[in-house]
Order: C-alpha cells, then sequence, then structure tokens
C-alpha cells in the first residue's frame, strides 16, 4: 500500500509566508495569478515527484485570480487540501479547483477592504499617530510591530482554517458541501459590497429644482455681522442654530436633494445593479469604464452632474 502523501504544517508555512507577496508580480490579464503560483510552489514541490504532474500543477494555478491578499488565506488553505487529496489518487479534476478559487474569491473580496483597509489599520494608525505627535517613537513601532503580528496571524490561522474546510470538502465532492461554502460566501460578500455601494458609488444630479427666498432670520446676513474675529464668531453661531440652508438669503434646492429626501443613495445602487446587470450580459469591464467616462463627461459639459 503507498504511503499517503501529507503536507507537514512546516509545508503549509512556507506557503502562508510566500502568501504575503501575492501582489509582488501583479498583471493587468490574470491579477494575481503569478503570486498565488508562487505561493503554492512548496506544496506542489512536496506534493509531486514528477516534473510532468509539477509543470501541470503550476499551470492550473496560472488561472486568472483576483481577492484582497489577506482573506485570500482561506482559498489558499481548501485549495492545498484539494491539492493534497488529488496527489493522493483522489478524483479532483482542474474545473473542481479553479471553481473552488473563482467561487470564494469574489466574494472574500468584499470582506477584506471594510475589515482591513477602512477599520483595522486606521485604528491602529491613529493610535500610533498620537503616541508620535507626544515625541514617543513607540507610536510607529506599536503600529509596524502590532499590524505585522496581526496580518501574518491573520494570514496563518485562515489559512489553517481552509486546510482543515478542504479536508470535508474533498469527501463530499458530490454533496453539495462546496456549493454550500461558495453561496454562503457569496452572500456576506454581497451582503458587505451593498453595505459600500454609497461609499465606493458617488453620483450628485446638479439641476436646480426651485429657489426659494427665505425672510429674514432663516438666513445669515452677511452684511449685517461685526468685522474681525467678532462677526466670524457671530456667523458660526448663527451657522450652527441655522444649518446650511441658512448660508444665503435664496434657499436652492437641487435634484440630488431631492432623491437624498426620499431615498439617500438611490441612484448609486442603480448605477451598480445596472453595471452588474451588463455584466452578466459579458459586456466587457473595458466598454463600461469608458462608457462611465463619457457619460461623466457629457453630464457635466450640461451641467446635469
Amino acid at each position: 500500500m503507498t504511503e499517503k502523501i501529507k503536507l507537514t504544517k512546516k509545508d503549509r508555512f512556507a506557503v502562508a509566508v510566500r502568501h504575503q507577496y501575492l501582489q509582488g508580480s501583479w498583471n493587468y490579464e490574470r491579477m494575481q495569478n503569478g503570486g498565488w503560483c508562487y505561493s503554492i510552489i512548496p506544496a506542489i514541490k512536496k506534493l509531486y515527484s514528477n516534473k510532468e504532474d509539477r509543470i501541470a500543477a503550476l499551470k492550473r494555478h496560472l488561472e486568472f485570480y483576483n481577492t484582497h491578499p489577506y482573506v485570500s488565506a482561506p482559498v489558499m488553505g481548501v485549495t492545498l487540501a484539494l491539492e493534497e487529496e488529488r496527489a493522493n489518487g483522489v478524483e479532483v479534476d482542474n474545473a473542481t479547483i479553479q471553481g473552488v478559487k473563482v467561487g470564494m474569491m469574489g466574494p472574500l473580496a468584499g470582506v477584506g477592504d471594510p475589515v482591513f483597509w477602512f477599520t483595522a489599520r486606521p485604528i491602529l494608525g491613529a493610535l500610533g499617530a498620537s503616541l508620535a505627535l507626544g515625541g514617543s517613537i513607540i507610536g510607529p513601532l506599536l503600529f509596524f510591530v502590532v499590524w505585522n503580528i496581526l496580518r501574518f496571524g491573520f494570514i496563518w490561522y485562515t489559512q489553517e482554517f481552509g486546510y482543515k474546510l478542504g479536508t470535508e470538502i474533498t469527501k463530499d465532492l458530490s454533496g453539495g458541501l462546496l456549493g454550500k461554502i461558495t453561496q454562503g460566501a457569496s452572500i456576506l460578500g454581497m451582503f458587505v459590497i451593498g453595505s459600500l455601494v454609497q461609499r465606493w458609488v458617488s453620483i450628485n444630479f446638479t439641476p436646480i429644482v426651485s429657489k426659494v427666498t427665505q425672510s429674514p432670520g432663516a438666513y445669515i446676513d452677511w452684511g449685517k455681522l461685526a468685522s474681525g474675529a467678532r462677526g466670524i464668531k457671530e456667523a458660526l453661531i448663527q451657522y450652527n442654530s441655522l444649518g446650511a440652508n441658512g448660508l444665503d438669503k435664496v434657499k436652492i434646492t437641487t435634484l440630488q436633494e431631492n432623491l437624498d429626501s426620499l431615498i439617500p443613495g438611490l441612484a448609486a445602487v442603480l448605477l451598480t445593479l445596472l453595471i452588474c446587470q451588463l455584466l452578466k450580459k459579458k459586456v466587457s469591464p473595458i466598454v463600461i469604464i469608458v462608457c462611465l467616462f463619457v457619460v461623466g463627461i457629457l453630464a457635466r459639459l450640461a451641467h446635469l452632474m
């Protein structure tokens, strides 16, 4: 009986170390495929002793791949488990391995940005900056050390989680477990992406809907303010009570303000759904980007945006 080939913790750790450089050879054709292939080389060498098998394995891992560099770790873990089972004779084809990568990379990409770029890194950066402003060298050192411990710790432990999960998937390739995993990841990713649409997509319709002359007292009468610092103080006090509508005598309402009063972010959501529909119909992303540029420029020239 042939002894089963097993990836040791040392092998998996070597992959995790290399996986830090996922974006080291980023390209516009297949995005992070070079970094992914570089990361998995230690495992491929361990699993396949035949040169032709190694070449075939590296070729299938040079397919398109793109996700957040940190949440890529659980995808790598699952892939390692699938490759391990394949090397031991289990019927795991190229389509299954690529399907796992594609099925997980997209949804998880939407999770990485808000967790790392919009939350963890700004918090640590603010803490380090506050200490540095006080003249302490601990500030930048704290940011550098804590951030890298957090970053690599997440990569290692989520890769291990994906590896253990992957062994369960290989036991149930025909039972729908893989579909449930990718479906769950998709739901999570879509939820996060949906919540961030208003942050990422900005549309402002500038046509004026109405102009209303406000009564005295409803706006700041700039001509009656005192000069110097005293006048600035009076203006700030009045602005605090009147709000942005009190800056001018004539209150101008734009189309965007009316839309925001009904459903904030409606235009951004509709544009996002339109682009998703176009992508679903196989319209090239380059064509969509060019069209957005053209529409934006024309709308600007026409004073619509």
